[in-house]
C-alpha cells in the first residue's frame, strides 16, 4: 500500500476586489474577479505537472470583498491562507500569483517564511506601498499597456523600489490587452504557468526574464521592462529589452 507524495511547492492565488468593500465576495460564479482566476489556476496546475504532481494550488478566500483602506483586509486574508499552506503542506516554497488587488495583497503578504516569489497580474502599486519585505524574492509583474484601471507605470516603478531594496523583479508587458486579462486571454494564462514553473525550479524561465532577474540593485525600472512579443526572440535572451513607451498605456 502506498500513501501520496507530500507536496514539494504550492501556489496561491489572490483574486482581484474593489478599493472599498466592507460586504463579503458574492458567491460562486457571482464573483467574477474569482471566475478570472480559474483559468490561470488550470494553467499553472498543467504546467507544473498536472492532477499527479506534487505542486498544491489553492486560492485564498476573502472575507470582505476590498482593501478598505487601513484595514488592508485582503493582505489578513492572503496571510491567514499561507498559514493554512503551512498547516497542510509544511514548511514547502509558495509562489503568490495575485490580480489587480489581489496581485496588492501578495506583494504586502511577501514577507511571509514560506514565499519565494510573486507573481502580479495587473497590479495595484500604490507608490507608498512599503518595497522591504519583497527583499529577496522573485517579483514578476504583468500589465497591459492599455490598463485603465491600474497602471502600468505604477508597476515599473514598483520593480525599480524592489530591486533597490534586495528583491529580483522584472516587468512583462504586454499589448493590445486590458486590465480584465480578456484580450489576449490565452497569452496570460500561458505565460503565468510558464513562469510559475520557473520560479519553482520545475523548467527554464523565458531567458530575458532570467536575464531581467539577475539585474544589479540600481538598475531603472526601464530595464528590467520586457515585451511580451519579444520574450523568445533568439536574437538577446540576455539582455533585458529597453521599451520605455510600454510603461505608458496605449491610446
Amino acid at each position: 500500500m502506498t500513501g501520496h507524495r507530500p507536496p514539494s511547492a504550492a501556489v496561491l492565488l489572490l483574486h482581484g476586489g474593489a478599493e472599498t468593500g466592507p460586504a463579503p465576495p458574492p458567491p460562486g460564479p457571482l464573483n467574477l474577479p474569482g471566475v478570472r482566476m480559474i483559468p490561470f489556476a488550470r494553467a499553472i496546475a498543467s504546467a507544473t505537472g498536472g492532477p499527479a504532481a506534487d505542486v498544491l494550488v489553492r486560492t485564498a478566500r476573502y472575507a470582505h470583498r476590498g482593501w478598505n483602506g487601513s484595514r488592508e483586509d485582503p493582505l489578513h486574508d492572503a496571510v491567514r491562507a499561507l498559514d493554512a499552506l503551512r498547516r497542510e503542506a509544511g514548511e514547502v516554497p509558495v509562489v503568490l500569483v495575485g490580480h489587480s488587488m489581489g496581485a496588492r495583497a501578495a506583494l504586502r503578504a511577501a514577507g511571509h517564511p514560506l514565499v519565494r516569489a510573486v507573481v502580479g497580474l495587473a497590479p495595484w502599486c500604490p507608490a507608498d506601498d512599503p518595497v522591504g519585505q519583497l527583499a529577496g524574492r522573485d517579483v514578476v509583474l504583468l500589465h497591459s499597456t492599455r490598463d485603465r484601471i491600474t497602471s502600468p507605470r505604477a508597476s515599473q516603478d514598483l520593480t525599480a523600489r524592489a530591486r533597490r531594496a534586495g528583491a529580483r523583479t522584472c516587468l512583462v508587458a504586454i499589448r493590445g490587452s486590458d486590465h480584465a486579462m480578456l484580450r489576449r486571454a490565452g497569452a496570460w494564462h500561458a505565460l503565468t504557468g510558464r513562469i510559475v514553473t520557473g520560479l519553482l525550479d520545475l523548467g527554464p524561465l523565458p531567458g530575458r526574464v532570467e536575464a531581467a532577474l539577475r539585474l544589479p540593485p540600481d538598475a531603472p525600472g526601464t530595464r528590467g521592462t520586457l515585451d511580451l512579443d519579444g520574450l523568445d526572440r533568439p536574437d538577446g535572451p540576455d539582455r533585458p529589452d529597453r521599451p520605455d513607451r510600454l510603461a505608458r498605456p496605449e491610446r
